[in-house]
């Protein structure tokens, strides 16, 4: 009964817990919450909970933070444990469950940012990703709509109160909660795997329709950095949405994408959306030629403003590829290029 009740909590806690996964009967998988699991790697998960005799332990091989059962949930929902602790004692038995591992957080993190963690990070896996959502939620449709790959669909989110969530990451960013509401969460990460930043997506019609909030000033607001391979040409959209429809691509979400990253420009090839009416596009078109990028001129007769209308428009992931390599362009012959392109 014991460990059912173990199991039951810790399912209650699933969702906070990001690539959380079964692995047998007894032994659950997902990323450490107590330092954030492997900085290089957003995709590694080092943290177990498994049963021993007739009790259940956390273990993250990482920071090696070991505890009991019981003390994990405490230290992810205090209310939630007094929930567990009445229900699992109940029957007058010994409530205390002593560690096998003689270790605390205080005593094996001594990285100097865990307190920035516990904030940033926790605030994070308290939301739900889209992987984990039943099919039949309202917000799905925000992926089924775009098409956009079931594979990335644990890169976004569901916030349900974007300005309390954002004043949970920098205190006071929105003072007042009268207007608050819900938002897709796209989280940017660093090339180490370190989550800096990260772009509130509206459902509806509120304004602004994308909000982007970086709290490590020290890095430029680009998307998927820890998704990218160096020693291969990089493609560079516009939007996040849009770099998970290509090979090895990363998104500038405002930045000018200059500065940041450990790249050759003649290896990045910079892919503006189709608006030859924009003069801000244009400008910065001509100026990332300047800076000897690549960069994709879409044809005239192309009708769609984005990647991802064109996968909408019923085009395939290799087609829009094809498209790309047949319109990117470089120096002299890229500038006369956008000036036939241009429409101001």
């Amino acid at each position: 009964m014991s460990t059912y009740i173990d199991i039951k909590f810790l399912n209650l806690l699933s969702s906070r817990l990001p690539k959380f996964k079964r692995k047998s009967e007894n032994l659950f998988n997902f990323r450490c919450p107590h330092c954030g699991d492997s900085q290089k790697s957003s995709t590694k998960a080092r943290g177990f909970v498994y049963r021993k005799k007739n009790d259940m332990f956390f273990k993250c091989h990482n920071c090696g933070v070991g505890q009991s059962l019981g003390n994990f949930i405490k230290f992810m929902d205090p209310l939630l444990h007094k929930e567990y602790v009445f229900e699992r004692f109940k029957d007058g038995k010994d409530v205390t469950v002593k560690s096998e591992l003689d270790f605390t957080p205080s005593k094996v993190l001594k990285k100097k940012t865990y307190a920035e963690f516990t904030r940033y990070d926790r605030a994070l896996s308290s939301l739900t990703s889209f992987d984990r959502l039943v099919t039949t939620h309202p917000a799905k449709r925000f992926v089924y709509d775009r098409l956009i790959p079931k594979e990335h669909w644990d890169k976004f989110f569901l916030c349900p109160k974007f300005y309390e969530f954002s004043n949970e990451i920098i205190p006071g960013k929105f003072p007042s909660l009268e207007h608050d509401h819900p938002r897709v969460i796209i989280p940017f990460y660093d090339r180490s795997g370190s989550f800096f930043a990260y772009q509130g997506r509206a459902f509806g019609k509120e304004q602004p329709k994308y909000i982007t909030i970086k709290f490590d000033k020290t890095k430029q607001k680009i998307y998927g950095l820890d998704r990218i391979d160096l020693n291969k040409p990089v493609m560079i959209t516009e939007g996040p949405i849009d770099s998970l429809f290509l090979d090895n691509a990363i998104a500038m979400a405002g930045s000018d994408a200059d500065g940041d990253i450990n790249i050759q420009h003649q290896q990045c090839t910079m892919i503006y959306d189709n608006e030859p009416r924009n003069e801000h596009i244009v400008s910065r078109m001509v100026k990332a030629v300047d800076k000897n990028f690549n960069l994709v001129v879409w044809p005239k007769t192309l009708e769609v403003k984005d990647i991802n209308d064109m996968i909408l428009s019923g085009k395939s992931t290799s087609q829009v590829q094809r498209l790309i390599s047949n319109n990117t362009h470089s120096g002299l012959s890229a500038l006369q290029i956008i000036n036939n392109w241009k429409r101001i």
